[in-house]
């Protein structure tokens, strides 16, 4: 991810990262807010469970130090069907598995929260998510698993 096309130049290393990756062998698909998505996917390729491939990068990089305190948060979803979502706050470190669909706003909901979207597909649940009245809507990712591994869209218009 990076700004959009119309965006003020600016130096900020929280601005531009990958957000959504699947691992070399794409039993598992990665997501979230920072750089901290390349890390975790690294740890997953090592044969890590995604559990410790979260908890890992997460206790290194820490929150952003930046006029927010932004929560890193990542989320995990393994190809059998088992969901990790990895948050660290300036308060907390949060690992929970999941077991159905689950929202996670850096902001506004910095601790995963079921959710009931209507979407089934990942182009739809990132357009879902994005379309929720969220104070600094800025982009919002959707992952689903198919038949042929993941599927992954972004949504940052």
């Amino acid at each position: 991810m990076g700004p959009t096309p119309d965006a003020p130049e600016m130096d900020n290393p929280y601005v531009e990262y990958n957000c959504v990756r699947t691992t070399t062998d794409g039993a598992q698909a990665v997501l979230g807010n920072g750089s901290h998505v390349d890390p975790i996917v690294e740890k997953l390729d090592l044969g890590y469970p995604a559990r410790d491939a979260l908890v890992a990068p997460l206790l290194a990089l820490d929150f952003e130090k930046d006029d927010y305190d932004t929560p890193r948060i990542a989320g995990v979803l393994d190809d059998d069907g088992d969901a990790y979502v990895g948050i660290v706050r300036r308060d907390a470190v949060l690992v929970k598995a999941v077991e159905e669909p689950t929202i996670v706003a850096t902001y506004e909901k910095d601790a995963p929260e079921a959710f009931a979207f209507d979407a089934t597909d990942a182009d739809a649940a990132a357009s879902e998510a994005y379309d929720l009245s969220f104070e600094h809507a800025v982009c919002a990712a959707g992952v689903a698993r198919d038949d042929d591994g993941f599927e992954t869209a972004i949504r940052n218009d």
